[in-house]
């Protein structure tokens, strides 16, 4: 026969233990997720706790607390994620090769300095350019992708295409590049 104490009772006599955890490390918990998972760390604990390790409320007070900071991990780690996603957007909307108009990103390539109707020069330029450096040019600014895009078309990753897109930069608004392929009109 069992001798515990059921369940129901020792939730009784400790809930409390739940909500001093909670306030302790000061957490705000208005749809009560910090309780919960400090209910289930209590019925673990219940589950598993061996009378001749220690007393039973200093096995609580660890397994909620423990249980309460993985949570404030796992929520933080989420919200890194959802504000790097964030981040990774408004990167994409303002990289500096797109002039906005209302929620959409539209190409330079319509820039009077760049002269996308003589094929000659797109020659030169791309004899000039690296192949990644070309690729860059060739989907970013006449394509119209987004460095993700690329990055997915060349299986590689989105900073190797910005790198691509800098040197690239570099080159064409380089004086001496410009005249070394007879471009009238610098960047």
């Amino acid at each position: 026969m069992d001798n515990r104490i059921s369940f129901d009772d020792i939730f009784k006599q400790n809930k409390r233990r739940i909500h001093y955890q909670i306030h302790k490390m000061h957490i705000n918990d208005p749809q009560q997720e910090f309780f919960q998972e400090g209910l289930v760390a209590m019925w673990r604990a219940y589950e598993t706790y061996q009378p001749d390790k220690g007393p039973m409320a200093t096995y609580f007070n660890y397994a909620i607390r423990n249980r309460l900071i993985d949570l404030m991990r796992k929520e933080n780690r989420y919200q890194d994620i959802q504000e790097e996603a964030i981040q990774e957007h408004k990167t994409q909307l303002t990289d500096g090769n797109h002039h906005r108009r209302a929620e959409k990103a539209h190409p330079l390539a319509n820039d009077p300095h760049i002269p996308i109707d003589n094929p000659d020069i797109w020659k030169q330029i791309k004899s000039r350019l690296t192949a990644n450096q070309w690729k860059w040019l060739y989907y970013h600014v006449m394509e119209d992708m987004s460095y993700r895009e690329i990055a997915i078309t060349e299986n590689t990753t989105v900073d190797a295409v910005k790198g691509w897109g800098r040197q690239a930069k570099k080159k064409l608004r380089d004086p001496d590049f410009q005249k070394s392929i007879d471009w009238d009109e610098p960047l």
